[in-house]
């Protein structure tokens, strides 16, 4: 089956993620979740990447009906991962179809570029036409610019919980979950 490609802009494409590529998804997150996030951990996030990105764990994701994950091109390189796991409610906010955001994981090579504005205004234009009322996503509040740029785009906070990763320092352990109401 060969993936098929999504155009979001003249310069951003999806392409639908399959099992076959498992070591790509890796190496790529390897290179971004390091990049961004090794600090928050005490192994520089090792066991992180190595878990959430094992071929086993991106079987069992690409299993989940509801859920729909893409490899983000920009000029036909491949510089990012989305997920979207549809159908997943907020926990404490039960109302109306909601729809997560699983995954937005963006080269830092390319921020600043709108991809990820774009990429928001995608999903939440096909949620709206699937029906959906809400969208929500989790952030981690020690990145405050990927906060800032969700409150920009009209998310608002929702709540909140700590990892108890045991690997992951304390000082970075808390994740808010935002949300937006979609008109319909």
């Amino acid at each position: 089956m060969i993936p098929q490609m999504i155009q979001i802009s003249k310069n951003i494409q999806l392409k639908n993620i399959q099992s076959s590529d498992s070591e790509s998804l890796f190496i790529l997150m390897k290179e971004i979740y390091s990049y961004t996030y090794s600090h928050f951990w005490k192994d520089k996030g090792d066991w992180y990447i190595n878990s959430q990105y094992s071929k086993e764990n991106l079987l069992k994701d690409l299993s989940q009906k509801k859920s729909d994950y893409y490899f983000i091109l920009y000029k036909k390189e491949i510089v990012g991962n989305f997920r979207v796991i549809w159908d997943e409610k907020l926990k404490g906010y039960s109302k109306e179809k909601q729809v997560k955001l699983h995954r937005v994981y963006l080269n830092q090579k390319i921020h600043g570029k709108g991809i990820g504005r774009k990429l928001i205004s995608w999903i939440e234009e096909k949620a709206i036409k699937k029906g959906y009322h809400i969208i929500w996503l989790d952030a981690m509040d020690a990145q405050p610019q990927a906060l800032k740029f969700y409150k920009k785009l009209g998310y608002k906070y929702f709540s909140h919980e700590f990892l108890s990763y045991n690997l992951l320092y304390n000082r970075v352990r808390k994740m808010s979950q935002f949300y937006k109401l979609l008109n319909n």
